[in-house]
């Protein structure tokens, strides 16, 4: 639906009261019929987002989206080019105001968001699996792909910027989609990509240090995640209160709460004998009504309070539980979540996302238990993230493996050697595991499963199913999966 610059500064001043219309002398017709933030997105009749960033203000390319057919900027300085609605906080504004130009789609579909540090992408797909098995038209958005109906696209962050958050929720709806999962980053929160947006759940899985470069402190990083837990934002709450964040959050939410625990604290839904092996992952899951076994595909006693914080939130929205529990049994392993690779080797290679200590800490115990022999792990940092975490995590995988192989993941603009030096530093800080270093990831690889034998696990942790690693701005195809299935070829040839 298009909409008049008139329309749209009213709208702008039910946010921002000083919101002001600025025109310049030469005045196209106007008629918004989009919005973008991406200068090289813009299509004609599109309102352009003009942001500040911490190194470009996206004004600065008002020209570029004036010469693609933009009608009208939104920003906190005009532009001599295009009738400027001037804000002080654009990027706040600028979700309601997506939604509002899509007819806000959120009021039609239920959306259930999914936040927490750890366990997001594969709640919401053990979400969407079981949603799908009750019978629901669903859509999904996480870090892995972005579904609307039969429309299915790569996903490009944990949680898309504001204006295409709104337009997939907007293709949902057309496509006649009831149920849409969506992962909830705190970069999301903190930056308003999902406000304008109505959750019929809110769904919390964890909290564990992570992004600190961004929030500064844990508290800061955990009021990140407690703003979505409002009932003028979520209908309801699941909350899984295995940690003390969770515990706090269901404490503290004032919308009506769902508590979930695999770990014997008091819960509404609880999951007991837990067995998690090679092939898969079982547990009971008890709610209200519901007493019921359920088997994953997925490996990790890890994945258990993800699924069934997706079975809860699956029945709290109306689904049946027995067919919801078919949907669990069926995901399938999700790429680079404990995605095993096998070429015929005499021992267990896995690829996991795990960048964390918090993730490390649920993935390598499991890990241990089903390895006979050595645990070998291959990690490295991420440039451009929170340094507090480098020496922490070197420490937590030392202190459960028996082989660290450090190496470069995406270093961005900073020094790799730095990084490697960081996470080595902490992992040569535990007595016990032996620590190398290679900087090139092939090779770090390959000295993995060369160093590996029958019985040992092989962990090529951090990067997941990423298939870009980034080094002074330069972007390098590189599928950490590749990688190991190359480096095991000739080990099972010879």
């Amino acid at each position: 639906m298009a909409r008049t610059i008139a329309e749209i500064l009213g709208f702008l001043r039910t946010l921002a009261p000083v919101a002001r219309l600025v025109v310049p002398e030469r005045l196209r017709p106007v008629a918004v019929r989009g919005v973008t933030l991406d200068s090289r997105e813009v299509r004609p009749g599109d309102l352009f987002a003009g942001l500040p960033g911490a190194r470009v203000h996206g004004a600065d390319r008002a020209d570029d989206a004036w010469e693609a057919g933009a009608v009208a900027l939104l920003s906190d300085r005009p532009s001599p080019l295009l009738p400027s609605l001037v804000v002080p906080d654009p990027r706040r504004v600028l979700g309601p105001l997506a939604s509002w130009l899509h007819d806000d789609p959120s009021r039609a579909v239920a959306v259930h968001g999914v936040t927490g540090t750890n366990g997001k992408t594969s709640t919401v797909h053990l979400l969407d699996a079981a949603l799908t098995a009750a019978g629901r038209r669903t859509g999904l958005a996480g870090s892995l792909v972005v579904r609307a109906g039969d429309d299915e696209r790569p996903a490009g962050r944990t949680t898309a910027e504001a204006p295409a958050v709104q337009a997939m929720l907007a293709r949902c709806r057309d496509a006649g989609v009831d149920d849409v999962a969506l992962e909830v980053s705190s970069h999301g929160l903190a930056l308003h990509r999902v406000a304008g947006t109505r959750f019929r759940t809110a769904v919390f899985t964890n909290l564990s240090p992570d992004h600190l470069d961004l929030h500064g402190d844990l508290e800061s990083y955990y009021a990140a995640k407690a703003s979505l837990f409002t009932p003028e934002r979520a209908d309801a709450a699941v909350v899984v209160v295995d940690d003390e964040a969770g515990r706090r959050l269901a404490a503290e939410t004032t919308c009506p709460v769902t508590t979930v625990s695999t770990t014997g604290v008091p819960a509404d839904w609880r999951a007991g004998t837990i067995r998690a092996d090679g092939d898969g992952t079982s547990f009971r899951a008890r709610g209200p009504g519901v007493d019921v076994e359920v088997r994953l595909q997925l490996l990790g006693p890890q994945q258990v309070p993800n699924a069934l914080a997706a079975l809860a939130t699956a029945v709290g929205a109306g689904a049946d539980p027995a067919a919801a529990v078919r949907g669990l049994a069926a995901t399938p392993a999700l790429p680079g979540r404990l995605e095993r690779v096998d070429a015929g080797q005499p021992f267990l290679a896995v690829v996991d996302f795990a960048h964390n200590v918090g993730a490390h800490r649920r993935v390598l115990p499991f890990l241990r238990s089903v390895t006979a022999g050595r645990l070998v792990v291959v990690l490295g940092a991420t440039g451009g993230r929170d340094r507090s975490k480098r020496a922490a995590l070197g420490r937590c995988v030392a202190g459960l493996a028996d082989l660290v192989v450090v190496t470069d993941e995406s270093p961005h603009d900073e020094d790799p050697a730095a990084l490697r030096d960081a996470v080595a530093a902490g992992a040569r800080e535990v007595a016990g595991a032996e620590v190398v270093v290679h900087a090139d990831r092939r090779t770090a690889v390959a000295v993995a499963v060369a160093e590996a034998g029958p019985g040992d696990t092989v962990l090529l942790a951090g990067r997941g199913a990423d298939g870009v690693r980034i080094e002074a701005g330069v972007a390098e195809p590189l599928d950490d999966r590749e990688l190991l299935r190359t480096a095991l070829r000739p080990r099972v040839a010879g």
